[in-house]
């Protein structure tokens, strides 16, 4: 179980059956810390990307703060080409990121489907750039189709995909995104449930 941060971290300590890793925030750190523990304290059975995520405008109904998202996939916002026609993603541009398509790291499928039962369910946002304007928060939507935006969900699936595990991104929205000064955060509302989601997730990993 790969988290950004302690405070995520802390809300999985004493999971049955889980190495709880934390990757420091954004994707390199993340691929970095998921690698290592692959390669030095392995085998495991799958990895889990999981922490706090920025609500994204578009999604009907809203969802509100301490709502739990599945990634059906995670999707990298940046790599590519801004052309003058549009957004060209890494397929597009002839140079894949991996076996996946374009930008888009798939969640297992059996993950998702042990998984889906705890909140919504759609791709999630890995971003390098948090949104703090209208415009970017509708840009990353409108680009990902996500539902949520956080920073390192692809890295670690990608990685996971790497090395044969199977893979899947569980984040608890902590935040509203867009114009800054209008962002609403209430980070122990996300950990709250975070933490009480803990045998839920315990069981999903154990019935995979």
């Amino acid at each position: 179980m790969v988290c950004a941060v302690e405070a995520e971290a802390a809300c999985a300590r004493g999971l049955p059956l889980a190495q709880v890793v934390v990757s420091g925030v954004g994707r390199t750190n993340a691929a970095i810390a998921t690698t290592r523990a692959i390669l030095e304290d392995g085998p495991f059975d799958a990895v889990l990307s999981m922490g706090v995520a920025g609500a994204l405008p578009g999604c009907d109904p809203p969802l509100p703060l301490g709502a739990i998202v599945v990634a059906s996939e995670s999707v990298y916002h940046e790599e590519g080409l801004h052309a003058p026609d549009g957004f060209q993603d890494m397929t597009e541009l002839g140079f894949p990121l991996g076996s996946f398509q374009g930008n888009r790291v798939p969640a297992d499928p059996a993950l998702i489907d042990s998984f889906k039962s705890l909140g919504r369910c759609g791709p999630i946002a890995t971003v390098a750039s948090c949104s703090g304007t209208d415009d970017s928060a509708l840009e990353v939507q409108a680009r990902s189709g996500a539902i949520a935006e956080a920073m390192e969900g692809a890295a670690v699936l990608h990685t996971a995909q790497h090395f044969g595990l199977p893979g899947i991104e569980v984040r608890v929205i902590s935040n509203t995104t867009g114009a800054r000064p209008k962002q609403i955060w209430n980070l122990e509302q996300a950990f709250d449930p975070l933490r009480k989601s803990m045998p839920a997730i315990a069981e999903c990993l154990s019935g995979r």
